[in-house]
């Protein structure tokens, strides 16, 4: 009994203990989504309710360099005052920073520093007031803190601009996404997959 229990102390010790690196491995997958600015606001004649989703799917294609896409869609409406849509979708890549310089900021072995950018198509249509719809161009940087060797926690400080047609032809944004990934290496997802075909 207490080797079993010593087992499980050691199995669990290095479970957790387990640097944010591999994760970031060429040929693993990269899935998840920022959840930002969700929430209901109740008020006599202004009720709101808001939210904003960005799922994304990427692939290692080498270490610390992710390709994938993204969908964004965010909706904000108000009693007797309609309904503000903002949407994109498109491609995007994420660097996780290696440089030593860098790596010495990070306060934990849990913690890695990333960049990201998009590019694709999207709009701003506000109910009230300019929009505009065409490239959507983004970029910014990040901080993963790896609560599982496999899920990471996320903020993501990202410039957004929009360049196309509507009453305004750009339209630009800063946003803190705030969300989670889930790292896996391919043949791990291809199993999962399988398995819950075969359901």
């Amino acid at each position: 009994m207490k080797k079993i229990r010593l087992l499980t102390l050691v199995l669990t010790a290095s479970f957790l203990g387990t640097t944010a690196v591999a994760q970031t491995q060429q040929g693993n997958l990269m899935v998840g989504s920022d959840l930002t600015d969700l929430g209901f606001n109740f008020q006599k004649e202004s009720t709101i309710f808001h939210f904003n989703l960005n799922p994304k799917l990427a692939y290692f294609i080498k270490d610390d360099l992710a390709l994938g896409g993204y969908v964004n869609f965010g909706l904000q409406t108000t009693g007797g005052n309609g309904t503000d849509v903002n949407y994109g979708i498109g491609a995007l890549a994420r660097y996780y920073v290696h440089d030593a310089n860098v790596r010495k900021l990070e306060f934990s072995k849990r913690v890695r520093f990333f960049a990201e950018a998009n590019a694709g198509f999207g709009g701003s249509n506000p109910a009230n007031g300019a929009s505009t719809n065409g490239v959507q161009l983004g970029i910014g940087p990040g901080l993963s803190y790896f609560i599982t060797p496999n899920v990471a926690l996320e903020a993501l400080l990202k410039y957004d601009v929009i360049i196309g047609g509507g009453n305004s032809t750009t339209s630009h944004q800063l946003n803190l996404g705030l969300g989670f990934q889930i790292f896996l290496p391919t043949a791990r997802a291809r199993a999962i997959i399988q398995e819950e075909r075969g359901k």
